[in-house]
């Protein structure tokens, strides 16, 4: 039996919890989920069957808990971990990190042998999977990578003023909302030497958070440009790679790369796989398999850092 606690039912914590339970389901395992709630809303009968025990006050947590997962709005992401540093061997926190970079980890009293995951689902992709094996045998000029959506087309029958992304108080704004972009470049070319970043707010739209966000970085051998909107009417999210023979281009939405070098395209849409569910597989994995340490927080708040344009050569 595993015990896990939720911090966060949005629309972010119950597909993670989904997930949780479908994966324990077929692994024959046994799970208690707790939620802590901040509010009396009632939960969809679906998510409800879910959870053994709703917890409406901090002081009715257990404190043995297996894993606890923080996601909540990240503005309170860093209370949220100090409040369960203890009573949790393991913790998945949904990304970015944090809301801000005036954050101190060494304060978070941390267990030396616990598992903290911050979340980059990207990565799972089998778009970046594969290009990270293809890439190996390459030579990159350049990297250009875009994510442009239409903020108010998110979630349907929701009000786009009213959600966290609009909220620059709640750590809103495409720096951090969309720093799925920058993990995946860490991941696939690790970090730059130096990054340059304008960012702030253009559009029609009724927020007070940056709805874009340019950067161009500077490696030791190549360059990198990245462009994050809400604006976009037409989604688009990709990474184009410039090499000594031509341009590779890897397509989060048509779930495909494709070359310009006369290499036939990679089309991964008949397999589908779920990203969000090979990070949870992974996660479970790491606590199942004890690999401790601290390097995912601090490789997140890293990248967190990066992509408030805080790296310097």
């Amino acid at each position: 039996m595993m015990k896990v606690c939720f911090i966060g039912l949005g629309s972010i914590g119950t597909r993670h919890l989904k997930n949780l339970v479908k994966i324990f389901d077929e692994y024959n395992l046994n799970l208690e989920v707790h939620a802590l709630r901040r509010t009396q809303k009632p939960l969809s009968l679906d998510i409800k069957s879910l959870i053994n025990h709703e917890v409406f006050n901090e002081s009715d947590l257990c404190d043995d808990y297996d894993m606890t997962f923080i996601t909540n709005p990240n503005n309170v992401h860093y209370d949220s971990i100090k409040l369960m540093a203890n009573k949790t061997k393991s913790m998945f926190i949904e990304k970015p990190i944090f809301d801000n970079m005036h954050y101190d980890i060494s304060k978070l009293n941390l267990r030396k042998n616990g598992v903290y995951y911050v979340a980059g689902p990207l990565k799972f992709s089998q778009v970046i999977q594969s290009l990270k094996k293809i890439l190996v045998n390459e030579s990159i000029y350049s990297i250009r990578a875009i994510c442009s959506s239409y903020l108010p087309n998110w979630r349907k029958g929701v009000d786009y003023r009213n959600v966290y992304s609009a909220k620059k108080i709640q750590g809103g704004g495409v720096c951090i909302d969309l720093i799925h972009e920058w993990d995946y470049i860490t991941y696939l070319f690790g970090f730059p030497l130096e990054t340059f970043n304008i960012n702030g707010k253009y559009s029609h739209l009724e927020i007070d958070s940056e709805d874009i966000s340019i950067y161009i970085a500077r490696y030791k051998d190549k360059l990198v440009e990245i462009h994050l909107d809400y604006f976009g009417r037409v989604p688009q999210r990709k990474i184009e790679i410039f090499t000594k023979n031509g341009t590779i281009t890897g397509d989060f939405i048509r779930n495909s790369i494709s070359f310009s070098d006369g290499r036939e395209t990679i089309d991964f849409t008949k397999e589908n796989k779920d990203m969000y569910v090979e990070e949870m597989k992974y996660f479970i994995e790491s606590v199942m398999t004890s690999q401790t340490g601290h390097s995912y927080i601090e490789h997140a708040y890293k990248v967190l850092k990066l992509a408030m344009g805080e790296i310097r050569i």
